[in-house]
């Protein structure tokens, strides 16, 4: 883990006070050793699901919410929320778009709903809602596993593009 360097010019009350703020809105969590460098993203983000179920146009994962994708308020960082939502989409998009087809993400909505508290799980289910030649839309819905509570609602949009022959 790299060490913070702060300039000498810094007033100590200054550094004090950042310090703080980052702590206070949970920048002090631990990431994974084995999660950080370069291109670990989607890794970490992967690392939180379990795939339930796979069907043509739909998938059912699981989602356990870890302490370094909690907010300040432990609860699960709505960054955290539109990443997961991209993967899963993807993921299901993938059980009906060809292996041919390069999709790219044109619009991701997410409805906040209620809160997933640190060490929640969380059923994601994602279905295609229409899929044709040029556009496919998924709908992925985050349900508290043993509440049933709907947390999170999301509609992603996808392009998709013939890979490029060179």
């Amino acid at each position: 883990m790299a060490a913070t360097v702060v300039s000498k010019e810094m007033p100590p009350e200054t550094v004090a006070k950042v310090t703080g703020f980052f702590m206070s809105v949970g920048g002090g969590s631990v990431v994974p050793e084995k999660y950080e460098g370069e291109r670990v993203h989607p890794d970490l983000i992967r690392s939180l699901l379990k795939v339930q179920h796979i069907h043509r146009g739909r998938l059912t994962c699981i989602l356990t919410v870890k302490p370094y994708v909690c907010n300040a308020y432990n609860t699960l960082h709505g960054g955290a929320v539109g990443s997961i939502a991209e993967i899963v989409a993807i993921a299901c998009a993938r059980t009906v778009v060809h292996k041919d087809k390069e999709l790219f993400l044109g619009e991701l909505s997410v409805s906040y709903l209620a809160a997933a508290v640190n060490q929640a799980e969380v059923m994601i289910d994602a279905s295609v809602v229409r899929s044709g030649r040029n556009l496919t839309v998924v709908a992925i819905e985050f349900k508290l596993k043993d509440k049933e509570i709907l947390t999170y609602l999301c509609r992603a949009t996808f392009y998709n593009m013939p890979l490029a022959s060179l």
